[in-house]
């Protein structure tokens, strides 16, 4: 019988990390790309206590900052980027609502599709932001409920993850886990690594299964959601009200001197009534979007927004004439001109536990707040005051100037789609897919290393002008970056402290002779598990260096089961924990409840699929 491993302080250590980093994640006292500092940084300190020299050397602690895996991702978002930027997403939605049809499973095919095919080669979270805005356009034109496509757009850009060894962050940091446990092993014992399509067939099956599972099962799991009407104009309106309940037409009043608005500055206005003053004309000096500060004189002009009953209220409590139809701001808040604007919380937003009144929203953005839309039920009022949450519809009141400009803002992501903005230059689109299939060539037919494949395209777009520097930087999500490059020293600590091994040998003592494929399900079962709890970079940093050694353990390909552990963290449908599910609650008015229902299925169907393709493949 083989001799088990005895527990050493270093495994002791090490072992208290782990659970301390589960339980950061779990709880979410911290950001997760703090708490990956806070380990890194605590590693770090143990490096200088004397007796635990050897737990990892300063090299391997910060090499995560270098590792192919971090360079790979940033290369991945800056491409992304660059596509964004020149319209590519524009064109995929034409081609769908040129050639997609209008019937629910034609549209929901081409949608899921599509936005497999994209999130295969940029981050998920990245391809369903860029999606959403596609989504509400085929909704509108096709008449068909938000409900009903945003689910299958956003699980399939999961599942899209799974197609390319570049799609998700837990692929990319595969070989780079896989190297440094090869860094401890025979050659003979040295484990496979992957190239970019080596999972292109269980991703793909995958992504057909998820749109199977809507196309037959959709109209029974998913929400009925609101009709959309395709109107514009009074369509918008009638489409904000029954959506929304904002009661979005903007009506123009006179104010005579005397009134008791005059003096009152306009903060204090809207919140006495319940009102928004989008547009304000006094002495010939016409402001839209006024400072909430400035105050109210007469003989002035206000272009307001209102439930009828607060319109009706101030009318007559103020003395203020309701004029039939915009003649001031006629051409100021034309269609052309301004209008509402849906815009999401992203979960990574900075604005996330900050108010519209602490932001000096309408001052730094020119969007007056009209409602919060969360989880399906419209905040409207005292919203200046209401810190906003991941998921949030923001329904405003803006130019499309305005708009134009908050495109650029990580911070948000536009939903509403159609309105004047500046035209994108077509030759800009060219190279940015030129440069992008240059990197995919370079991938698919030559030994070079992916990142540096990757940043080739990237550099090719920056020297061409798709995009400049500070654009690159600012498509790249840093938040995901330190968390990658903070977790793998962990990971490197877990396989070279014999942590891992010392744990996966006591559990076989402990459970006798399985199957190796019960040891694969098991692994599947529990990366599934941590994904939905902690963030599926930390569910594979911790979970792969346990994989490899109950492989090693018992016999089985270590390489599929570290590929098992990469694959199954992505199957995060059954709570929106996940960055995307996060993103599509607002758009779809889910509850958590839509998520379990459709979610759970999907759950056992991609465990059960994937398990099933990875033993037929490999």
């Amino acid at each position: 019988m083989e001799t088990l491993p005895t527990l050493t302080t270093e495994m002791v250590i090490i072992m208290m990390i782990v659970v301390f980093a589960v339980f950061i994640f779990a709880t979410e006292l911290l950001r997760v790309d703090v708490a990956a500092l806070l380990i890194m940084t605590l590693l770090g300190l143990l490096i200088f206590v004397p007796g635990l020299e050897n737990l990892l050397t300063t090299d391997v602690l910060f090499s995560g900052f270098s590792s192919n895996a971090v360079i790979s991702i940033i290369a991945v978002m800056i491409l992304g980027g660059g596509l964004d930027k020149t319209g590519a997403m524009d064109r995929v939605a034409w081609a769908i609502l040129r050639y997609g049809g209008k019937t629910e499973k034609q549209v929901v095919s081409l949608i899921s599709g599509t936005v497999a095919v994209i999130s295969s080669f940029m981050q998920n979270i990245g391809a369903a932001a860029l999606y959403l805005p596609v989504v509400s356009r085929i909704s509108t034109r096709t008449r068909l409920p938000m409900a009903r496509l945003v689910m299958p757009m956003g699980f399939c850009a999961i599942l899209g993850g799974t197609m390319t060894m570049v799609a998700s962050s837990p692929l990319i940091m595969l070989n780079d886990l896989i190297e440094n446990a090869n860094r401890n092993l025979a050659a003979d014992e040295a484990m496979r690594e992957f190239s970019l399509f080596s999972v292109t067939p269980v991703g793909i099956a995958l992504v057909v299964t998820g749109m199977i599972f809507f196309l037959v099962f959709g109209k029974f799991i998913l929400p009925k959601g609101a009709k959309v009407s395709s109107n514009r104009g009074t369509g918008t309106v009638r489409y904000m009200r029954r959506l929304h309940g904002v009661h979005a037409a903007v009506r123009e009043v006179e104010v005579p001197e005397g009134s008791i608005l005059v003096g009152m500055d306009i903060a204090g206005a809207q919140t006495k009534y319940d009102i928004r003053i989008v547009a304000s004309s006094y002495a010939g000096k016409v402001l839209v979007s006024p400072p909430v500060e400035a105050p109210i004189a007469a003989p002035a002009t206000l272009a307001i927004i209102a439930q009828p009953d607060k319109l009706k209220e101030v009318v007559s409590a103020a003395g203020l004439t309701l004029r039939p139809k915009l003649r001031e701001f006629r051409y100021l808040l034309a269609r052309s001109i301004a209008g509402i604007a849906e815009i999401l919380v992203p979960p990574d937003s900075h604005v996330i536990g900050q108010s519209a009144k602490e932001m000096h929203f309408r001052m730094t953005y020119g969007l007056s707040l009209l409602s919060i839309v969360r989880t399906g039920h419209a905040i409207t009022h005292k919203i200046a005051t209401v810190p906003f949450e991941a998921g949030d519809m923001l329904v405003c009141h803006t130019r499309w100037e305005y708009l134009t400009r908050l495109e650029k803002d990580r911070d948000f992501v536009i939903v509403t789609t159609g309105y004047p903005r500046e035209q994108q230059e077509p030759y800009k689109l060219a190279l940015a897919l030129a440069f992008f299939a240059l990197a995919i060539g370079i991938i698919i037919f030559t030994n070079i290393i992916l990142p540096v494949a990757l940043m080739t395209g990237v550099v090719g777009m920056v020297v061409f002008g798709v995009l400049t520097m500070d654009e690159a930087y600012r498509a790249v999500s840093w938040k995901t970056v330190f968390l990658l490059a903070g977790l793998l020293p962990l990971g490197i600590a877990v396989e070279t402290s014999g942590t891992a091994d010392y744990v996966v040998k006591h559990l076989l003592a402990s459970i006798g002779d399985v199957s190796p494929w019960i040891l694969q399900t098991m692994v599947a079962l529990l990366a599934t598990g941590f994904s939905l709890v902690i963030s599926n970079v930390g569910a594979t940093v911790l979970l792969v260096p346990f994989a490899i050694n109950l492989a090693f353990a018992t016999g089985a390909d270590a390489s599929m089961f570290a590929l098992t552990v990469a694959i199954s963290t992505s199957n995060s449908f059954l709570i929106p924990t996940h960055q995307v599910n996060a993103l599509i609650m607002g758009p779809g008015n889910y509850r958590v409840a839509d998520f379990l229902r459709a979610g759970s299925i999907m759950t056992v169907l991609f465990l059960v699929v994937s398990l099933l393709m990875l033993n037929l493949v490999f």
